[in-house]
């Protein structure tokens, strides 16, 4: 039985300027917020913390702690 990639987190390698799926799914979960990210809507992480963020404000929290 194959398995639906639908509802299941990614895992991801998160670099400059792209990601690498190492485990397939349809979305990560915001670092900061929780929340739900689709990958077609992926557009900020930090390669260096490996995170995914849900917005700039997400960022801003994770980088400057607020």
């Amino acid at each position: 039985m194959l398995m639906s990639n639908t509802a299941r987190a990614a895992k991801l390698h998160y670099m400059a300027n792209s990601f690498r799926v190492l485990a397939p799914g349809d979305h990560v979960v915001c670092a900061v917020s929780g929340e739900r990210i689709p990958l077609d809507r992926l557009r900020y992480w930090s390669a260096e913390r490996q995170e995914p963020y849900a917005g700039a404000e997400q960022v801003a929290q994770a980088l400057h702690g607020k």
